[in-house]
């Protein structure tokens, strides 16, 4: 029981920095007016710790190696709550950046040092559920943890949403002060172990190409989402409400994709990326109904809802060996993502126009589309392996045991 509590514990953590890192996406509008900026020039709130979070997550996994991961797990997640305190005082857009910068460095660690407790945490036997619900907190944090901040900040201001987040990252600190044991590291990786996975391993590389896509595409949309909202002729006090729509799609599409993944990754993939690409293009075509627009957003939340887990099971399973350098690798990536997708969107709605962020989106994730059907393709034929991996060793089965794994687990 005390070690469900301690992945709750983590669950939590993981759940508060991803909302502080994504709650500037539904409260843009207000951030700018209250700070003096644009809302393209807001976006940096997105951009900022995303680009941190990239570095952040190897370098803080390689520089921990020696310490007790309790120890780090608490230290970081006590900087995000204090950056988000900082935030909701900040009388500067300056001061309000160097709170994200800390923030990027809180969520690239905690993420990256979190993604293999499950093993430590629960017996064997529960591992794989103790770590979706680890990562589950990842998906809950886009797909609710940003509404709820939103609704906040719609009906209370922005600050208090900031420091909201700031309380819950202190919430999560004392939980794990309690709850989490010793955790004294087993292994100890090095900078030159992370070229070297994507070196040799294919599915590592494709994995975390389409990481790149899917996460760039979804926030250089719905990072602008709100001003797109409006633009389609919704009204401000219905936004925080669709984006709760969103997020409980989001949760029902993280449930769906649980059951399909385990037999039928590729397709699953493919699918996510059908119905982010269309709900994106949708979102530019809105006519102020909120029936009409509840249901795209419902339909985008269904395939982001999906992402995490699809993407987080594609590396485990192309990386069974090096588990935490293709984690870290993916954790990396997918901040990387999140900021390069911000940074997209906020150029096209600064110098295009506001609904240039959704196409440009979808245009980004239609190209996994032309990406995967190939590889798909080889992966059927066993073309896809790592270096000096015969076909039935590969990881070109992705979705089911490899021939040789198979039959250890036989054995």
């Amino acid at each position: 029981m005390r070690g469900w509590l301690a992945v709750f514990a983590v669950t939590l953590g993981i759940f508060a920095l991803m909302t502080s890192e994504l709650l500037p996406v539904g409260l843009l509008t207000p951030l700018g007016a209250g700070l003096g900026v644009s809302e393209g020039a807001a976006g940096l709130m997105v951009t900022v710790p995303g680009l941190v979070a990239a570095v952040a997550a190897p370098l803080v996994t390689v520089a921990t190696g020696r310490i007790d991961r309790r120890v780090v797990l608490i230290a970081l997640i006590g900087v995000m709550g204090a950056a988000n305190l900082a935030s909701a005082f900040a009388t500067s857009f300056a001061l309000v950046l160097v709170a994200r910068f800390l923030i990027g460095i809180a969520v690239g660690g905690f993420w990256s040092l979190a993604g293999g407790l499950a093993v430590r945490l629960v017996p064997e036997r529960h591992v794989g559920r103790a770590t979706a619900v680890i990562f589950g907190g990842v998906q809950t944090a886009s797909v609710l943890g940003v509404p709820a901040g939103t609704m906040i900040g719609d009906h209370s201001g922005w600050r208090v949403a900031f420091g909201a987040v700031g309380v819950l990252g202190l919430i999560s600190l004392a939980c794990m002060v309690f709850l989490l044991p010793r955790l004294e590291p087993r292994r100890s990786i090095a900078l030159r172990d992370l070229p070297e996975v994507l070196r040799t391993n294919t599915g590592v590389r494709l994995g975390i190409a389409l990481t790149f896509l899917v996460i760039t595409g979804h926030f250089t949309a719905y990072t602008f989402v709100r001003p797109n909202l409006i633009a389609g002729g919704i009204e401000i006090s219905h936004i925080g409400a669709l984006l709760l729509v969103f997020g409980a799609a989001g949760i029902c599409g993280n449930f769906i994709a649980g059951a399909l993944i385990a037999k039928r990754l590729k397709q699953t993939v493919l699918g996510i990326a059908s119905i982010l690409a269309a709900a994106m293009a949708l979102v530019t075509f809105l006519d102020g109904s909120l029936i009409v627009t509840g249901a795209v957003l419902a339909l985008w939340g269904l395939g982001y809802g999906a992402v995490p887990v699809t993407l987080q099971t594609w590396i485990l399973r192309a990386a069974p060996e090096t588990s935490e350098a293709a984690t870290s690798l993916f954790v990396s990536m997918f901040n990387l993502s999140i900021a390069l997708g911000a940074l997209l969107g906020g150029l096209a709605v600064d110098r295009i126009a506001t609904a240039s962020a959704p196409w440009i989106g979808a245009a980004l994730v239609a190209v996994t589309l032309i990406a995967l059907r190939p590889r798909a393709r080889e992966a059927a034929r066993g073309c896809l392996r790592t270096r000096g991996e015969s076909a039935s060793e590969s990881i070109c089965s992705l979705g089911r045991p490899t021939t040789k794994r198979a039959g250890e687990r036989a054995r």
